[in-house]
């Protein structure tokens, strides 16, 4: 086989993969399928985007045809063309186009990016919520109401959001395809940005900067409800259910005081919780992911308890994997009857 025809199997099967790769991206995850209007007007400028280069493509293969067939050599032709080497007007032409191209695609991405970093009007009423990034978990702080949470980003539908965002360590980047584009979150420093979200349902987010060895794991969700489930959830979460009321949830609240809570906190338990190194774990048992990537189950569970390195590499958490059998289980247990 030659190298050619080798070389032409070998982009045959990668375009084949990627064909493939590109139709796995469910709807709700795309960015070509928005879900609200920060997402419909930076699907805007992706569009500009392609109508330009495609307009760009489309006159320089016609260039390329004409100038290919107009200036193929002729049998006993062997004059050469004329040569434009240094021609003012071209080398204008070439110069002023692509300004032209690039202003007509920078100004509104300009007006766009500034406009979405905004603050809402008051007459908007947007929810503010500062956004944390950590190594490698989230943490939500609702100003207006007074919690946080992790993980878990609720907000209502058609309501403007107002997000704060800044890291407590490395350099991160916040992206839910479906409802925005990528801002970075810096230590030290706040960026801002606004979303909101048309449709009920759940929308994946994740990590668009490569902070580490658990980057690809630094997964979690948005989850858009009706304005008045919203506020049933927010009142749940003011007056949250974390008293155990079964003897092994009564001894897993020990087990929990005795190992976990310096780094976790847990609103409305028994026994003051003021950790803040970890995600705060109120209303835990709710949630649909375990460290933003594990199904909430308790064979789950007990993998993340036991060998969390080993589930999202490079993890802060520790290893509780010298637990008997008994604590294991009312750890467990008290942990899914936060609500």
């Amino acid at each position: 086989m030659s190298r050619g025809k080798h070389l032409g199997r070998l982009l045959f099967v990668f375009s084949m993969i990627a064909l493939l790769m590109a139709g796995c991206e469910e709807p709700a995850k795309s960015v070509l399928d928005p879900q609200g209007s920060t997402g419909e007007e930076q699907l805007t400028l992706i569009k500009i985007s392609i109508y330009i280069m495609a307009f760009v493509f489309a006159v320089v293969m016609v260039i390329f045809i004409y100038v290919l067939i107009r200036y193929r050599q002729k049998p006993g032709d062997d004059s050469i063309p004329e040569q434009v080497e240094g021609s003012t007007k071209l080398e204008l032409l070439w110069t002023v186009i692509p300004i032209i191209l690039l202003a007509i695609l920078a100004v509104p991405t300009v007006a766009t990016t500034f406009s979405l970093a905004e603050k809402p009007s008051e007459e908007e009423e947007a929810l503010t919520v500062k956004v944390t990034a950590h190594q490698y978990w989230w943490e939500f702080e609702y100003e207006d109401y007074g919690f946080k949470t992790a993980q878990e980003l609720h907000i209502p539908k058609d309501k403007k959001v107002y997000l704060k965002l800044t890291s407590r360590d490395v350099i991160h980047s916040f992206w839910v395809p479906a409802l925005g584009g990528k801002t970075d979150l810096n230590p030290g420093q706040t960026n801002t940005m606004t979303i909101d979200a048309k449709k009920v349902g759940t929308y994946e987010g994740r990590c668009a900067e490569l902070c580490g060895a658990g980057h690809a794991l630094m997964n979690f969700e948005v989850v858009v409800d009706e304005e008045q489930k919203f506020d049933q959830w927010v009142a749940q979460r003011q007056e949250p259910s974390s008293q155990p009321q079964t003897a092994a949830q009564e001894r897993g609240e020990e087990v929990f005081s005795q190992n976990c809570m310096s780094c976790h906190a847990i609103d409305g338990a028994e026994l003051e919780r003021k950790g803040n190194k970890a995600p705060n774990l109120t209303g835990f048992g709710e949630r649909d992911k375990i460290a933003g990537v594990l199904e909430n189950n308790d064979e789950n569970l007990e993998k993340w308890l036991k060998h969390p390195d080993k589930v999202k590499p490079g993890s802060y958490m520790p290893s509780f994997d010298f637990l008997n059998e008994k604590d294991m289980k009312s750890l467990k247990a008290y942990l899914q009857s936060l609500e």
